[in-house]
């Protein structure tokens, strides 16, 4: 008691001043030098990263325990200990302290939400001749790279196109090496048809670089020469090829102008414009590369009210490039201020191996596209917002359907899928106030259950299911603290795609683990297809023995309709996979003492694992790393005597 008086005489609750006195007893073996410092929690979770020019000034700031925002205080009062990694210089701790954000996910920092992968244009030159095709991810295959674009659909729509203008082949290099007649796309002239020799290699390599002077903006130069051979082959009435490259112009003036907007003042570039508005944030991204846009994407970054624009800015473009090309210009729509703009240039710069510009244009084209950004960034967020307000009223009414005590913050959805028992697959999507949240959907191999026994398969999704949920989160939903922007662990509302038995089946198991269930903890409802399987006429179970049966035309049913439906499809497309991967195995993976070696000898002996299978053992043996022991065992095997 005598020491909750001396908290309150110091201004203070006793949490914070607990969190500030571990912070201060920290301070004091810090150095004064650039680093980067993380807070943890009791429980060792990732409260903030931070990084500093000088380490003992920036902590001990916090150490004073007042003076701070409210999401500060919060944050210092459950700080149990602190770690800090120096850095030679401040740009290096800006890029650790990206990296280390991206990979722990603090709450208290601003998050990047959306992590994947920008596609590319790849012109792949790993194969005997090169290769038109989409790519993602590291690129280690040699060739020429374009890109980013926005989407796979704005690649796929490109790669159309320049088969059209180019002729360049699309098919694997297994597909390729196998072709003994030219297939459909050399008859529709989409493919010049390297593969059987319908073009000669010089031909084709100058196809190739064509199309790379083409992506390279070099877009006047390829048409002009196209034109002049146009031209050249009517004079000598060879009117075929004449067509072949009108065609070819044809499909590059359609490249050129599904890139939309295009910049004359330069040539590549990344744009960022950012809008705030009801609590939320977005940073509209257009990408610029070879004189062309390459479209744009919407991200809704994870950040409380007190950050200005210019702190979520330098935040999410120090995250956005700890993995991406970084461009020579990056065009802003808010400044930053001049000591973070030259901090974050010269970490750039260092990261990218050539000078990099941060400019807020205020004239000219530069401007143009920025208004064009911010316009994209306030229809964004309205669309968002219009939807995220639909979305609390359809959870409200779900609240309202099932007797919940408030709206579901997360609703998990189960349904299991499998091919008469073979390939048995559970699944669980979830959804919340933002919709449906891919990022945790499950999916769960059956591992005991037999796949033809629907109330044991589910008695397994739950038991794994929850018994995770009780080791790291116990308490149940209604005591769990989830931060401001967090996401909650346990559900409010479990939807099981079946009927009586299967509801039964799941609460039995989750009671035994001793998940509070109904008004005191998860609400589990059972969603039965309605007669013939129609759908508005479904019924659903409640743990309390009752049957709901809700309007045809009651938005709430098509909103528990929508989430049924999507908990199918991943189930659906999970077990799809599953069977996929298995009949991608071989006859000779489970031989004993058949590795990859040996089995490449073994395929290229007889072309394929049935003519394996219909050798000799004299004629295994014959085979290169092959015993005769060996020959006699893969020879049972494949014959039922193993």
């Amino acid at each position: 008691m005598a020491a909750a008086g001396a908290d309150e005489r110091a201004g203070m609750p006793p949490s914070v001043r607990t969190g500030a006195a571990v912070i201060a007893e920290f301070v004091k073996t810090l150095p004064r030098r650039p680093g980067v410092y993380r807070m943890y929690d009791v429980k060792g979770d990732v409260l903030y990263v931070g990084k500093a020019r000088d380490l003992k000034a920036r902590v001990s700031s916090y150490a004073r325990g007042k003076g701070h925002s409210n999401r500060i205080t919060m944050m210092i009062a459950q700080v149990a200990r602190l770690e800090v990694t120096t850095t030679r210089t401040e740009a290096e701790a800006l890029l650790l302290e990206a990296n280390l954000i991206k990979r722990l996910k603090p709450r208290y920092n601003i998050l990047l939400r959306d992590d994947k992968s920008f596609p590319y244009i790849l012109i792949d030159k790993s194969g005997p001749v090169a290769r038109l095709t989409k790519h993602r991810g590291a690129r280690r295959l040699p060739g020429s790279y374009w890109g980013p674009f926005a989407s796979a659909g704005a690649v796929n729509r490109a790669i159309s196109a320049l088969e059209k203008a180019f002729l360049l082949r699309t098919c694997t290099d297994a597909v390729y090496a196998n072709r003994t007649r030219p297939c459909l796309k050399y008859q529709i002239r989409r493919c010049a048809g390297p593969c059987t020799g319908e073009v000669s290699e010089e031909d084709y390599a100058a196809l190739v670089r064509q199309a790379e002077a083409f992506l390279s903006g070099r877009t006047q130069k390829v048409k002009a020469d196209l034109t002049r051979e146009m031209e050249e082959a009517a004079e000598r009435l060879d009117f075929e090829r004449a067509a072949v490259l009108r065609d070819r112009l044809a499909a590059m003036a359609h490249v050129s102008a599904g890139q939309g907007v295009n910049p004359r003042t330069f040539e590549t570039a990344d744009l960022f414009a950012l809008v705030q508005e009801g609590g939320q944030t977005c940073v509209q991204v257009f990408f610029f590369r070879a004189w062309q846009n390459w479209g744009n994407r919407a991200y809704f970054p994870r950040v409380d009210g007190e950050r200005s624009a210019a702190e979520i800015l330098a935040a999410f473009i120090a995250q956005f490039y700890d993995s991406r090309p970084i461009p020579p210009l990056i065009l802003l729509s808010h400044a930053l201020g001049d000591a973070d703009q030259a901090l974050l240039e010269e970490a750039l710069s260092e990261r990218a191996g050539q000078k990099v510009r941060l400019h807020v244009p205020k004239r000219g084209e530069k401007r143009d596209f920025v208004a064009l950004a911010l316009d994209n960034a306030r229809e964004a967020l309205a669309r968002r917002l219009s939807e995220g307000r639909s979305q609390r009223l359809l959870l409200e009414g779900v609240a309202r359907t099932f007797g919940l005590k408030r709206a579901p913050r997360r609703i998990d959805v189960f349904d299991n899928s499998h091919l008469q028992g073979t390939h048995a697959v559970g699944a669980m999507i979830v959804a919340g106030p933002e919709g449906f949240m891919k990022q945790h959907y499950r999916k769960f191999n059956m591992r005991q259950a037999p796949g033809d026994d629907d109330y044991a398969m589910m008695r397994e999704v739950m038991r794994r299911r929850f018994a995770r949920l009780v080791r790291e989160a116990p308490g149940g939903p209604l005591a769990e603290e989830v931060p401001d922007g967090g996401f909650p662990q346990w559900p409010d509302l479990v939807l099981i795609d079946g009927g009586r038995g299967q509801l039964n089946a799941a609460i039995e198991v989750v009671q035994d683990l001793g998940v509070p269930v109904g008004e005191e903890g998860v609400t589990f409802v059972g969603v039965a297809k309605g007669p013939e399987r129609n759908a508005g006429r479904e019924t659903f179970h409640l743990a309390d023995g009752r049957i709901l049966r809700l309007p045809e035309r009651d938005a709430v049913l098509y909103y528990l309709q929508r989430l049924r439906d999507e908990a199918h499809r991943f189930a659906i497309g999970s077990h799809r996979l599953r069977r996929k991967g298995a009949a991608r195995k071989s006859l000779l993976d489970g031989i004993p003492g058949i590795g990859p070696a040996r089995k490449k000898a073994l395929l290229a002996a007889f072309g394929s694992a049935r003519g394996v299978a219909r050798a000799e053992v004299s004629e295994l043996a014959a085979v290169e790393g092959i015993s005769e022991n060996l020959a006699r065992t893969i020879y049972d095997y494949l014959h039922g005597d193993g």
